[in-house]
């Protein structure tokens, strides 16, 4: 019989193979495979599989990666509901992806599932499960964000009623610029530190969230994709992917983990977008498109 590590390990690279594969259709580009090792005698050791598509029609910048690594001591970022566990031997896999779209009226998207076990030194091991995904706009578009929240609400609502919302709500206070004092996106669904149903339980809920990211996701990149823009939605898209930066290396706990645990920085920073800027004290004139993403999606509201 496999062990529950293997399983969950089995699962996340088909789950990592059947997206990239899924948008590479729809790009019509190819991901590099870079299949990578961290070798003993390094404070954290594994492997892991990075793909990445750059340049394509479709995505500017599309990384999903996939790791399996382990290390002497849980790092802070990890124990923070769970102090008990603080220097405790502990392994950790998951699969993270990022897509940054070229056309602005395409969202940029976020997904991630993980597992991560602590062997502490008196007894048993412990595992918990953590996961979601969330959507970022830059043009809003009211039926983009129903149908997102509905696939991750139609993914939970099998473990129990009061998971979407639940999790909703995580989402919206994970996600959120506290600098800014602003929403990164329209949000979806994001939970931590689960270990609620045992693990048989944990591990199905987790497959539920990565087995929807595709339905969650793919429409909306059809029904958008094609939209005409020019140098305004451009240049509006790359000053809110500054957002995006600022978000990932000041609030991600993910990011911190990873740079805090010795991870490979490749693949911690695989969310980066390809460009980006920043403007100073920027205003868009009231009622405009890029004024309403602030107004009326970049804050939490019941899009159900």
């Amino acid at each position: 019989m496999s062990s529950p590590t293997t399983l969950v390990s089995r699962y996340l690279i088909g789950l990592q193979d059947r997206i990239t594969s899924a948008v590479a259709l729809v790009d019509g580009g190819r991901f590099v495979s870079d299949r990578w090792k961290k070798p003993k005698g390094e404070l954290l050791q594994g492997q892991g599989i990075t793909q990445i598509l750059e340049g394509g029609e479709v995505f500017e910048r599309a990384g999903c990666g996939f790791s399996h690594v382990s290390g002497p001591r849980l790092p802070p970022s990890a124990t923070q509901h769970r102090p008990e566990l603080a220097g405790a031997p502990f392994e950790a896999m998951g699969v993270s992806l990022v897509f940054h779209p070229r056309n602005p009226h395409v969202p940029t998207v976020h997904m991630n599932v993980r597992m991560i076990a602590a062997h502490p030194a008196q007894g048993p091991s412990v595992s918990w499960f953590g996961g979601g995904m969330d959507l970022t706009p830059y043009y809003g578009v009211q039926a983009d964000a129903v149908h997102f929240h509905q696939t991750c609400k139609n993914a939970l609502d099998p473990f129990g009623v009061d998971k979407y919302p639940r999790f909703k709500t995580w989402c919206d206070e994970y996600f959120f610029l506290k600098h800014r004092g602003e929403q990164r996106g329209v949000g979806g669904v994001f939970y931590d530190d689960f270990a609620e149903f045992g693990f048989d339980g944990n591990f199905a809920m987790m497959r539920a969230v990565g087995d929807a990211f595709l339905d969650a996701y793919l429409p909306i990149v059809d029904r958008r994709q094609h939209t005409p823009y020019g140098e305004r939605e451009r240049a509006f898209q790359l000053y809110r992917r500054g957002r995006y930066v600022e978000f990932n290396l000041v609030w991600d706990r993910g990011t911190h983990f990873g740079l805090q645990s010795g991870g490979r920085s490749e693949s911690i920073l695989l969310s980066m977008p390809p460009l980006v800027s920043w403007s100073y004290d920027r205003t868009d004139p009231k009622g405009s498109p890029e004024e309403r993403l602030t107004r009326e999606f970049l804050v939490r509201k019941d899009w159900l």
